[in-house]
């Protein structure tokens, strides 16, 4: 091995011709650091230009923030931006020509807002407000008014009654009484902690539906469904001892409010499965437009649906969320009322969904059994032409 002598030599030393050779080869450049190039300097790599397909891929990704927050403001603000009575179904206690002739005054003052009808005595009222066959009912006495709501039924739909009738009291010279004949309860002042259970009953569904239909593509449709219901025993179950034992929302029913919430969740869970086939990272959004932007507002449990516009009205005649709402209160605050319509309204959600998701399971299977064939008819071609 060949080393370079590094050591000093003084003027008067002399320097033998090897150790010259030496130093010369020491000193003379690697012409391999200069093979093709005078000077070596930093290399900077050039960061590629996004290409078309590159903000085509962005575009599609920002569309579904776009199009939820989108969804959301015409949802919400739609149907809850200008609340207002829309053919509320009230009375006004008495029979005599009187009474007829005041309801009548009623009715014609605003016929879109009011639909007036008159009954024998507050006992008849306070009938048809415990069946949800009206909404309030208005008595005039010697000394005041009396104005019979049910907060339990729908709070913003007392108040606003309260609102209407108030002004019309204080025409007549009269104090208004206010007689809450089905109160919400202690543990629920406000009337909507049953909505606030849809909320998270609905956002707990649509995301097991999400993630079940990403991690069991390669499980077959029984095994999927099997997961759904499972998964929404889960959540109903969750929102259930939330609602009761935890907060104490709801102290009577829990066993009938898990069964009703489990339906509806495993409806939602299994319409999502069924709709992953065919929309894929859309499937999520899609549940948000059914089960959010249009369930939410159609429900009941912010406005009744004579309070908001006919659309959202119209909806809460069939959709899921209203089903749900009015089966719960009718277990929770309305016992002696049966929810055979409401849990057939869930059931036919659910058999929706289960055929939903056995039609797209097929298209599915035939989609990937043309594609085989395809595939195979090519390779064959390939080795004919070989």
């Amino acid at each position: 091995m060949t080393t370079t002598d590094l050591t000093l030599h003084r003027p008067g030393d002399r320097v033998r011709p090897d150790d010259e050779g030496r130093r010369d080869e020491a000193s003379r450049p690697d012409p391999r650091l200069h093979r093709g190039h005078q000077h070596v300097g930093p290399t900077v790599a050039r960061r590629p230009r996004p290409d078309a397909a590159a903000w085509r891929s962005l575009a599609l990704h920002v569309l579904i923030p776009l199009f939820l927050a989108t969804g959301m403001a015409l949802a919400y603000l739609g149907a809850f931006g200008h609340p207002a009575p829309h053919h509320v179904p009230v009375a006004v206690v008495g029979t005599s020509a009187q009474s007829e002739v005041f309801a009548q005054q009623l009715n014609d003052a605003d016929p879109d807002a009011l639909d007036v009808r008159t009954v024998a005595d507050p006992a008849a009222a306070r009938a048809l407000i415990t069946s949800r066959e009206i909404s309030g009912a208005f008595e005039v006495g010697a000394t005041d008014a009396t104005l019979y709501v049910s907060s339990a039924a729908s709070d913003t739909t007392a108040n606003v009654l309260q609102k209407v009738f108030g002004p019309v009291a204080y025409r007549l010279g009269l104090p208004l009484q206010v007689d809450d004949v089905v109160p919400s309860g202690g543990g629920d002042p406000t009337g909507q902690g049953l909505f606030f259970l849809l909320v998270a009953l609905s956002v707990g569904a649509y995301a097991s539906a999400a993630a079940i239909s990403a991690a069991s593509a390669r499980l077959g449709l029984g095994s999927r469904l099997l997961a759904g219901v499972v998964t929404a025993a889960v959540v109903a179950a969750v929102g259930t001892v939330v609602v009761g034992p935890v907060y104490r929302i709801v102290t009577t029913g829990l066993w009938g409010v898990a069964l009703v919430s489990w339906l509806y969740v495993t409806a939602i869970v299994v319409i999502g499965i069924g709709l992953h086939p065919l929309l894929r990272h859309w499937t999520t959004p899609a549940l948000t437009m059914l089960f959010v932007m249009l369930n939410f507002t159609s429900s009941g449990g912010v406005f009744s649906s004579q309070l908001v516009p006919p659309f959202f009205g119209a909806l809460g005649a069939f959709w899921n969320g209203s089903a749900w709402l009015r089966a719960t209160q009718s277990i929770v605050y309305f016992p002696g009322q049966g929810w055979g319509r409401a849990g057939l309204t869930l059931a036919l959600w659910l058999a929706v969904g289960v055929g939903l998701a056995g039609l797209t399971h097929l298209w599915s299977v035939r989609r990937t059994r043309l594609a085989d064939e395809r595939v195979t008819v090519r390779e064959d071609e390939e080795g004919i032409a070989a």
